[in-house]
């Protein structure tokens, strides 16, 4: 027979009303009951009908997450982060592709929210920053979060110190008596791109190397874009000694441009990315890159979308670490001839 609320009920020792504020994560319940009812959810094997949990709290348990990025790595990890959240709470997470410079993004928004009755949006980049978007979604009052969204767009999420980062594997490349270094942008509608660019200007300011605006070449985040924008920078008349690519898709495009160029990395050239997603270490050379936690981001910016569905005014933006990961990409820089 199916086990049901009253059965956890009785073997928790508290009521029935208590067990649903437990199973829907509301406050106002002590951490000893909360405990007392979780293990006899888990002795039971309890799972709470959907249809009932709806009734009940008049929510969907359906949360959507909205992406338009051409690096299925990093969606990937969002995603998976996003899911691990959502299981962690007993949600379903529904993946929604958006083209946000195409059509209507922001009415197309409302109306997946008003036919699937979600109870709200985790935003991925560059929507995190479609100021249509935003702006329906707070007429709406429709609870969402954000993915690394520009700070006058935050409002919950989480997001990373990018610029602190790109100044730190900026360091490393100059370090290693790099002077020639090249940039290949992402998308110029994702707002990861301006923070990178800001951080290598800045780091090229801060080594004393003068920006050479021939040396930025632009990316769209994938790794056909930064394959082409490798081969147009192999075709200078002065090379650069080392790249650094905004994120890792367009670092492994460069890295099989430089290959197929029969040069070397890093015995020609130095190549960087960013992101630490699972290419960087598939790839050879392994990349060197920044780590930023993107599953944990995407974990807890659905934590924060869940707080916020269940006690409106409490959900927060977190700021998370990065890491700069060191591999086999990066080397000296070669010595003129």
């Amino acid at each position: 027979m199916r086990v049901r609320i009253e059965d956890v009920a009785k073997v928790a020792g508290v009521s029935m009303k208590t067990v649903s504020r437990v199973l829907n994560h509301e406050p106002n319940v002590s951490e000893r009951t909360r405990q007392r009812v979780q293990t006899a959810v888990d002795t039971l094997n309890y799972r709470p009908l959907p249809s009932a949990r709806v009734l009940a709290g008049r929510r969907s348990y359906l949360v959507a997450m909205l992406f338009d990025n051409p690096s299925n790595n990093y969606l990937m990890e969002v995603q998976m982060g996003v899911l691990d959240a959502c299981k962690s709470q007993h949600y379903h997470l529904m993946l929604v592709p958006m083209d946000h410079q195409g059509r209507d993004a922001a009415a197309e928004i409302e109306a997946l929210s008003v036919q699937l009755q979600v109870d709200g949006l985790v935003l991925t980049p560059p929507i995190t920053d479609d100021p249509a978007v935003v702006a329906r979604l707070r007429d709406l009052q429709i609870p969402y979060a954000s993915v690394s969204a520009k700070e006058e767009n935050r409002t919950i999420g989480v997001v990373v110190d990018e610029h602190g980062a790109v100044c730190a594997v900026m360091a490393h490349l100059v370090s290693l008596g790099h002077r020639r270094i090249a940039h290949i942008k992402g998308h110029p509608a994702h707002g990861a791109s301006g923070w990178r660019l800001d951080g290598y200007r800045d780091a090229l300011a801060r080594a004393d190397i003068p920006y050479d605006p021939a040396l930025v070449v632009d990316g769209e985040f994938s790794y056909d874009s930064g394959y082409a924008a490798a081969l147009h920078l192999l075709a200078m008349d002065a090379p650069p000694t080392a790249i650094f690519a905004a994120n890792d898709d367009m670092a492994a495009g460069a890295i099989c441009a430089i290959s197929e160029r029969g040069l070397s990395v890093p015995g020609d050239i130095s190549v960087c990315g960013f992101d630490d997603t699972p290419i960087a270490r598939q790839i050879h050379p392994s990349l060197t890159t920044v780590r930023q936690p993107t599953r944990e981001m995407g974990r807890l910016a659905a934590l924060e979308l869940l707080t916020e569905i269940r006690n409106p005014g409490s959900g927060a933006t977190i700021s998370v670490p990065y890491a700069l990961q060191l591999r086999r990409s990066t080397g000296p820089a070669p010595t003129p001839r």
